[in-house]
């Protein structure tokens, strides 16, 4: 995939040489705004390798779930990009339908046909991305809106010579903006719902929590925590009830086998549960946060203080 997706900037870098000068030579500002569309997804794939690479690094210390996060953040940040793209040549767009000005035709086209070509081979390249991963989807978003952008301008250039084709042009440009800031604000609220640890789309908390009870019937799922560290890396801790009568040995191997459902049905990359003999006082699905936990005593004695208390 990273080889796809530096491939990918090459193609739209040359895309943006090409369609500012075509929009510079011909006066299309759709063309320019085409151009700003591919600019932004240079970046946006620059963004994806650089936070793919840095994705692939170990956990640490201080960074124990490792730096998944950092594609999300990427994405964020493409997402951000395209809406003040689209702003400002929606701007640009609608001062050129108040005042029309006429484009040079042939330069237009010739350019918005490679650029079209050019968008659909990189859609071509990121076609097969996992979908999980907001990261490679946030900048396939740029080269399929892109592509549709280049269409609109190629339609654009084909009116360019009749009379109504100096407004044209400002109103393919305003089309793409809308397009592309439609996808740009799904993927906004697609990656700071990630970013403030919500359950994934997709994911019904009670469902998953009824689908372990129906296949495990004592080992009921509750105090549940649900939530996405990065891409394709869905998070779960929660208590599980089990039999009295149950060994050590038999606690284990139940839940493993709950953790392998919970992969398999579910996605669920790693499970933490916690086994519970009596229902603990949080028996509701989702646990809830009621400050710091008490302190453990220790056998035979008070609760441990806090701290240490100062030397004379």
């Amino acid at each position: 995939m990273d080889a796809r997706l530096w491939a990918s900037a090459g193609l739209n870098a040359a895309i943006t040489a090409a369609e500012v000068a075509g929009g510079l030579a011909s006066g299309s500002v759709s063309l320019l705004s085409d151009a700003a569309h591919n600019a932004g997804d240079v970046m946006a794939v620059v963004l994806a390798l650089w936070a793919r690479r840095l994705g692939r690094r170990p956990p640490t210390a201080r960074h124990t779930y490792g730096f998944r996060r950092a594609e999300v953040m990427a994405a964020l940040a493409n997402a951000v990009t395209l809406i003040v793209v689209s702003a400002l040549i929606a701007r640009e767009a609608v001062q050129r339908l108040v005042h029309p000005e006429p484009v040079a035709r042939g330069v237009m086209l010739a350019v918005a046909l490679v650029a079209f070509a050019a968008n659909v081979a990189s859609v071509l390249l990121l076609r097969r991305h996992d979908e999980s991963d907001v990261n490679v989807k946030s900048a396939f978003l740029h080269m399929a809106q892109d592509a549709l952008a280049s269409l609109a301008v190629v339609g654009a250039a084909l009116l360019a010579g009749t009379a109504v084709g100096p407004w044209v042009d400002p109103a393919a440009a305003i089309l793409v903006g809308v397009l592309v800031l439609r996808s740009a604000v799904s993927l906004v609220w697609e990656t700071v719902s990630t970013l403030l640890e919500g359950a994934p789309a997709g994911v019904d908390v009670e469902e998953l929590a009824e689908s372990v009870a129906r296949a495990f019937g004592e080992g009921r799922l509750h105090h549940v925590h649900l939530w996405q560290a990065g891409p394709g890396q869905l998070l779960l801790t929660g208590h599980v009830t089990v039999g009295a009568e149950e060994s050590a040995k038999g606690v284990q191997g139940l839940l493993g086998e709950i953790k392998a459902f919970l992969h398999e049905r579910w996605g669920v990359s790693h499970a933490t549960l916690e086994p519970e003999v009596t229902a603990c006082d949080e028996n509701g699905l989702l646990g809830r946060w009621e400050g710091p936990a008490p302190r453990a005593r220790r056998p035979g004695g008070p609760a441990r203080p806090p701290s240490d208390p100062p030397r004379a």
